[in-house]
């Protein structure tokens, strides 16, 4: 018997692809003014549904019914009209249209036949002032950076008034401000009435702002819980197992002489105007080397400089005492150094190409000779990395795009791994990753470090970089604010440095207004545990 209050139900849904169960027999009921969180692990079915009720995907079998009536949901129109608006993890915005062009898309208020741009514009701006973002109605979304673009989503999402709002993390690239006015607007729409579907890997987040609970795990619904329920136990139902230590690093004996060791990455005097000056720091053998900082600070851009994808005007990088040339991401390359990007779709993947190709675009070159590629040989390394990784997929010709969050992300480590590179930097290295493929992320970069390699990790996850590293670099307004070894490395500790600029006066205004840091992350760092 159906609950009075019963918005959305789905019965025994089963999807398929090619040699993968993406869903078999999930059910999933929804409330009239409820938060209903749907948790589980990269891969575990979760974005499958979320398509299935946007009319992205359709279920081999099982049913869908709203308000008690079964319904055939064949596309973002049939979901529209039912009244569910979804936020995808994958922005659905057109790069070179405007923001109030991508909250109206195909639903612009017109006046005797035309676009009527003043009414479109003040609607627009209306839903940018309600969500808190403060950039124009006639901005290009491409001019964006991500977390803003996340807010255009938004944005979008409520202008259509839905019954049922389906977020698919959306907190992921958010600062604890954003996150906390985005949670004022979720309250206030369950207060309304409104319906929604949560998705977030941000376990502090269910009980703040959840009602119920319910576990997917393999493609099964294993469970559903209040959302009180203790972390521990929402761990165990996700997983299938306890995580003992969040963040396990393991010091290599490396590491405890590191300070008398010969560095394998030097950066001298770093400086680019209008982004980073006169940054310096060493990376040593077996080290995890974790970098901090607030909005604009220049982590990226100085990581990315490091690597040779960027110029820079003054200072110098060496790797085992060797100088390498500015700007010249071969030669880093072929020094040893590797980047895993904080954009991992956008530049750390070729999406249409297989895992195996992926795994082998760093190898390639080496792997060619007399213009012929060793197919064979990189078949080979590409099966063994991806086992020794445990990447879940159908095979190594399954498509990039179509894997899980964490298992890309694995898939862009591998490529390094297989290059045997010396000094890993990991740019983000576990957003949007589900708490146990962060584990086994962990787990890698302590492989890494035991076998003698040297890490840089930059992260918005200032507990992450407490927890995985043995000396934490502050930045702050394009510069090394300071330099803390692990013992003394607390949040109060990290946090108090990177509000500091370098010459004392406090830096809560952007110092760097086209960082990529700005561009690419529009979040604090450090306040938000996972």
């Amino acid at each position: 018997m159906n609950r009075p209050d019963e918005l959305l139900r789905m019965e025994g849904v089963r999807k398929t692809f090619p040699g993968v169960v993406a869903l078999d027999s999930v059910d999933f009921d929804l409330r009239r003014g409820e938060v209903h969180v749907l948790l589980g692990e990269n891969g575990a079915g979760k974005s499958t549904l979320v398509k299935m009720l946007s009319g992205a995907y359709r279920p081999d079998s099982g049913r869908i019914l709203v308000e008690g009536h079964e319904v055939r949901i064949h596309g973002a129109q049939d979901a529209e009209r039912l009244g569910i608006a979804t936020i995808h993890q994958e922005f659905n915005l057109v790069p070179d249209l405007t923001v109030a062009e991508n909250v109206f898309l195909g639903r612009q208020p017109r006046r005797l036949g035309l676009i009527d741009r003043g009414r479109m514009e003040a609607g627009a701006a209306k839903l940018l002032e309600r969500v808190g973002l403060a950039v124009s109605p006639r901005a290009k979304c491409r001019d964006l950076g991500i977390a803003r673009l996340q807010m255009v989503e938004i944005a979008k999402a409520l202008s259509l008034e839905a019954r049922v709002l389906i977020m698919d993390e959306p907190t992921a690239v958010l600062t604890s401000d954003e996150v906390a006015r985005l949670f004022s607007i979720v309250r206030a729409l369950r207060a309304d009435g409104t319906a929604v579907v949560f998705i977030t890997h941000h376990l502090d987040e269910i009980a703040a702002l959840g009602d119920r609970v319910t576990v997917v795990r393999d493609g099964r619904s294993v469970g559903q819980v209040p959302a009180d329920t203790p972390e521990d136990d929402l761990v165990r139902l996700m997983v299938g197992r306890s995580i003992e230590q969040q963040y396990p690093r393991e010091r290599p004996e490396a590491a405890e002489g590191a300070e008398s060791a010969e560095p394998l990455l030097a950066v001298r005097g770093l400086s680019r105007a209008g982004a980073f000056h006169d940054v310096s720091f060493e990376v040593r053998a077996g080290e995890v080397v974790g970098v901090a900082g607030l909005v604009g600070a220049g982590r990226t851009e100085v990581a990315r400089a490091v690597f040779g994808a960027d110029p820079y005007d003054a200072g110098t990088v060496e790797v085992r005492g060797a100088r390498l040339r500015g700007g010249d991401v071969n030669a880093a390359m072929a020094a040893g150094i590797g980047l895993v990007p904080e954009d991992r779709k956008g530049q750390g993947l070729l999406l249409d190409a297989s895992v195996e190709e992926n795994l082998g675009l760093v190898t390639l070159r080496s792997a060619t000779r007399a213009g012929l590629v060793d197919r064979a040989a990189q078949s080979a390394a590409a099966a063994r990395i991806a086992e020794r990784l445990g990447v879940r997929m159908a095979g190594p010709h399954q498509h990039a795009r179509t894997l899980s969050g964490g298992n890309q992300q694995k898939v862009v480590i591998g490529k390094w791994l297989l290059a045997d590179t010396k000094v890993l930097i990991l740019d983000e290295p576990t957003r949007g990753i589900d708490v146990g493929a962060k584990v086994e992320i962990y787990q890698l970069v302590n492989e890494l470090t035991a076998s003698g390699h040297a890490v840089l990790m930059i992260s918005s996850d200032l507990p992450e970089v407490l927890g995985m590293s043995d000396r934490v670099l502050v930045m702050a307004g394009g510069r090394l604010a300071g330099e803390l070894p692990a013992a003394e490395a607390t949040q109060d500790a990290v946090m108090a440095l990177a509000v500091t600029a370098p010459n004392g006066n406090n830096n809560d205004n952007d110092n760097n207004a086209n960082s990529n840091d700005d561009n690419d992350a529009d979040r604090v760092e450090g306040s938000r545990g996972h």
